[in-house]
């Protein structure tokens, strides 16, 4: 480790090898290192912390509320987004990573929720709030802080750095002598990037992730961290010095818990996408599946499967102790970087259109030629798969249909709860704050949701307990282990077929992504029927419009 440090930080390694003994040395008994590790019955919600709320509560005692009543036993484990205390983007802004945001709660909510959910924390680590102390100390020039954060020459070029956002690349702040600095600001003018080339900032951000295991954090979702390392005349994205630093956290961090998980979060296309793969066993455990979700929307569309086949068939895992995380709908919009050298521009124009066609909004980047192209659609997932003035029964069925896939894909899911609560788009909160992504952003209240998902006629309740039953299905069957194999079988255009295996378990998964009733000759006669346990004894398979069956050999 001595060695690789020296590598980053020259002369400064054993300082940094003496400070993370120290660190280790002081959490190692503030660990609760239990024995944890994934299987078919370990699912996510993803959730802000305040989605959620009820009067005279906490929201965080809210969540776990409603995680203990509506969500357990079939997903078991909960992704809080940003809890702590932040300045703008939905908490992505972070002022202190050791205290939770007081308007969601306490530290005391998270260890309860802890109690029955396996907990996955956010890491925002690539940048913070400028109204932090970390950045104030930083322009007072305290000298912990100095190089804290990254300060740039004016003159230099920085023509080549990949920008995430249509925003200023660098900020000017003014220090304690009233002397301006241009600060690196990836994502915005609120959100300064760390300097990962300070030794000071490697330790800080290590007792950070130390401190969130010190918590009940079982996974850490590090988000942007493909950021993290600059160098100018470079993409500054996806730095060979960017994946030694994850590796040296989990290799310092697997000592004090073995079990911990790695996730992360690198909205890119998909091969720069599983390079956190790393070999397999010296990365991060699990990688966000960025392209499914766009490509579930597209094959509807279509009533086509044949690039979904393709890609699936071509992926590929480095080892058997990694996977993917599957999901369809997040806090942010569905990305379209991922789907470059997949579907063509003229289609991703498609979806962006359909997105607007189906009242949902979409955001542009801009192109070095002048032109725009589509970065992100921003709808809930239920509206941008199927119209509003469809029939429920249909909308229902095409939800389920694209829920399915997700839950039968080899890896982890993660249900965002808008999704499984059957929310559609959120104009108002667009409307109030001008930001596209709020529109699948909204906060419910406890007893209206609860009066929804309790009307037997409400599309919330329909899309809600639809969900839960094939949740229940999954969690029960070995073959969906998150490490087992599959195969994507190419028997008719019009359907997407995987067979997964686990051990001696085998199950085929059929979906129609047409609207049209298909024929097939069937893979095996005498099979039941998981989602209504309907025995099926011939080889003749009719699979209805958008219709989805899970089948195993009795």
């Amino acid at each position: 480790m001595i060695n690789i440090l020296k590598n980053l930080y020259g002369n400064r390694a054993e300082w940094i090898v003496d400070n993370i003994e120290k660190l280790v040395d002081d959490y190692k008994d503030k660990i609760n290192n239990q024995e944890y590790s994934l299987s078919e019955k370990d699912m996510l919600l993803i959730t802000y912390g305040d989605n959620i709320q009820k009067q005279n509560q906490t929201h965080l005692k809210t969540l776990k509320d409603f995680v203990d009543n509506y969500c357990l036993p079939e997903i078991n484990s909960t992704h809080i987004l940003p809890f702590f205390p932040y300045t703008s983007d939905d908490g992505f802004s972070i002022t202190d990573y050791f205290k939770v945001d007081p308007k969601l709660g306490t530290w005391d909510d998270i260890s309860n929720l802890s109690d029955t959910s396996n907990l996955m924390f956010d890491a925002v680590v690539n940048h913070m709030s400028k109204s932090s102390h970390w950045f104030k100390s930083f322009l007072a020039e305290a000298p912990r802080f100095q190089d804290f954060f990254k300060a740039v020459n004016p003159n230099v070029d920085l023509s080549k750095v990949v920008r995430p956002r249509v925003l200023p690349l660098l900020t000017p702040f003014k220090d304690k002598n009233d002397k301006e600095k241009l600060i690196w600001t990836t994502f915005s003018e609120d959100q300064v990037d760390l300097n990962y080339e300070s030794p000071e900032v490697f330790i800080a951000i290590l007792e950070v992730l130390l401190f969130y295991i010190s918590k009940g954090a079982k996974l850490i979702r590090l988000d942007a961290i493909a950021f993290i390392w600059k160098e100018i005349g470079t993409t500054c994205i996806h730095l060979p010095e960017t994946h030694i630093i994850i590796k040296l956290y989990r290799k310092i961090l697997a000592s004090v818990n073995p079990n911990l998980i790695f996730i992360t979060e690198t909205n890119v296309p998909h091969q720069e996408n599983i390079s956190y793969f790393g070999n397999g066993y010296d990365e991060a455990q699990m990688v966000y599946n960025f392209t499914l979700s766009p490509l579930l929307v597209y094959s509807i569309m279509e009533g086509n499967t044949e690039v979904l086949s393709k890609w699936a068939n071509s992926l590929v895992l480095p080892s058997d102790e990694v996977c993917f995380f599957n999901f369809t709908a997040s806090h942010d919009g569905i990305g379209m970087r991922p789907l470059q050298g997949i579907i063509s521009d003229i289609e991703i124009t498609k979806l962006a259109n359909r997105t607007e066609q189906h009242g949902g909004q979409v955001s542009y980047k801009n192109n070095e030629d002048g032109t725009q192209s589509p970065y992100e659609l921003n709808c809930s997932y239920v509206d941008l798969i199927s119209k509003n003035d469809e029939d429920d029964n249909i909308r229902v069925q095409k939800m389920m249909l694209t829920q399915a896939v997700m839950l039968a894909m080899p890896g982890i899911p993660g249900i965002y709860l808008h999704s499984l609560v059957g929310s559609q788009n959120y104009y108002k909160g667009v409307e109030a704050s001008g930001i596209k992504r709020r529109i699948n952003r909204e906060k419910l209240f406890m007893n209206e949701l609860s009066n929804q998902l309790s009307d037997k006629k409400s599309l919330r309740y329909k899309i809600f307990t639809s969900y839960k039953h094939v949740l229940g299905i999954r969690s029960g069957e070995k073959a969906f282990h998150p490490y087992g194999k599959a195969e994507y079988l190419n028997i008719d255009k019009r359907l997407f077929i995987i067979q997964r295996k686990y051990k001696d378990d085998t199950i085929y998964t059929i979906y129609n992504f047409s609207n049209e009733l298909v024929q097939i000759k069937g893979l095996y006669s005498n099979v039941i029927n998981l989602l209504d346990g309907i025995e099926v004894k011939d080889h003749d398979w009719q699979i209805e419009p958008y219709a989805f069956y899970w089948f195993k050999k009795k």
